[in-house]
């Protein structure tokens, strides 16, 4: 089976990680993709996050019905600060009866020019393919020789920092994020 893992804070999820997702899956033939909502970025411990139920009420709101997605809690079952290389040791033990089994951890540029500072970086490039999400088709991957290969995904102006500044002003997010996701920010109240 074909994985790709897709984590990072999702506060709110947004149409951009839908939409790299789903070019994802077809650019690299995926099976399925797993959205991951991290419980707390070890390089962002001094940042303030939605509570960790919210992100991934919100999470599984904005995939729910698409059997090409999946959401996995286990970093926010786990707690503490999410490393990624713990999460994906213990996605392979889950998956171990899978002899086919191919990991792909999607992340964005910014991502992969921090992973020098991630825990054991070496194991995560072992653990798993890195895969790039570029903004436009024709980039190529960061060089280093922890980044794998890129895919590109469509363009994408929108921003989780954009849309809660956005839900502070009162400002419609009809089209930034799902309905059920805005439903949820309504609801819940967050952002406000």
């Amino acid at each position: 089976m074909r994985i790709g893992l897709f984590g990072g804070t999702f506060d709110p999820p947004h149409v951009g990680h839908l939409l790299a997702a789903s070019d994802a899956i077809e650019a690299l033939v995926l099976d399925r993709l797993v959205f991951i909502p991290a419980a707390q970025q070890p390089l962002k411990a001094e940042s303030h996050a939605s509570p960790a139920p919210d992100r991934l009420a919100m999470v599984r709101a904005m995939v729910e019905g698409d059997e090409r997605f999946a959401v996995d809690p286990v970093e926010i079952e786990r707690g503490g600060l999410s490393y990624t290389v713990e999460t994906l040791r213990i996605l392979r033990q889950r998956w171990s009866g899978d002899k086919q089994l191919a990991l792909f951890l999607l992340m964005g540029a910014d991502a992969v020019a921090t992973l020098p500072k991630w825990r054991e970086p070496e194991a995560v490039a072992a653990l798993a393919e890195i895969v790039v999400l570029t903004r436009s088709a024709g980039s190529a991957a960061p060089a280093g020789h922890l980044s794998g290969r890129a895919v590109g995904t469509r363009r994408v102006d929108v921003s989780s920092t954009e849309i809660r500044a956005r839900v502070r002003a009162a400002k419609s997010i009809h089209g930034f994020v799902s309905d059920r996701v805005a439903e949820y920010i309504a609801g819940a109240g967050l952002y406000r």
